[in-house]
């Protein structure tokens, strides 16, 4: 009886460290929605590739990692005051892991994310993030706008809706995300999921990937 409430108990601790996993808003991936044409009247912001950058979270039972991907290039449309459309390309080339050392395990992680168990960097280099709506948001001070796109990864687009904060500051548009989570599943990045019948319960790493997204972009 008391190795079953032994078992019972390891099994529990490590359904509760995975099902923890990254902070934020879980955002459900959709079909990818119709995108829209952006018109004349338009202006268009670049987006500074120095200035911005993706800040993802993954986690397993034993703890978590953290690290940046980069955008490589991008705009955003704006029509008077309003977002209107844009887009971005995430360089998946430019992943790399902020919690580790060189030496200590970082270079390992970086690559084997980049393999074909995650984002198949050789085939699928890049991303892209497709404005389909920015919708305002009153009565909440955490964000400003809900904006709607698809997001291409590994050649999978699924629409999700990111909870933003945006200034715009005349010829200046700074946006950055709460924290918020994806499934990685929903884009066939199944690696050590939960979901695949025989991973071992410790090396289960979560479904649910954190993301913060900064973009800054000028006229």
């Amino acid at each position: 009886m008391k190795n079953i409430f032994g078992i019972f108990t390891l099994l529990l601790a490590v359904s509760l460290l995975t099902a923890c996993g990254p902070k934020g808003e879980k955002v459900e991936a959709k079909d990818a929605v119709k995108e829209t044409t952006t018109t004349a009247a338009a202006t268009a912001y670049s987006v500074d590739t120095q200035a911005s950058k993706i800040i993802w979270t993954g986690s397993k039972p034993t703890g978590q990692h953290t690290g940046t991907i980069g955008i490589k290039d991008g705009s955003v449309a704006v029509v008077d005051g309003n977002i209107t459309g844009g887009e971005f390309t995430i360089d998946f080339t430019s992943l790399v892991c902020t919690d580790l050392k060189p030496g200590e395990g970082k270079e390992d992680l970086e690559g084997h994310l980049k393999t074909g168990d995650f984002f198949e960097v050789e085939k699928f280099p890049t991303g892209t993030f497709k404005v389909t709506s920015a919708e305002a948001v009153s009565g909440d001070a955490t964000i400003t706008h809900n904006v709607t796109g698809n997001l291409t990864m590994k050649g999978v687009t699924k629409s999700v809706t990111i909870p933003m904060n945006v200034a715009m500051m005349g010829d200046k548009i700074a946006a950055q995300s709460t924290a918020f989570t994806i499934d990685r599943t929903q884009w066939g990045i199944t690696f050590h999921s939960g979901t695949i019948a025989g991973t071992a319960k410790d090396k289960i790493i979560n479904d649910q990937v954190g993301l913060v997204v900064t973009l800054v972009a000028n006229k």
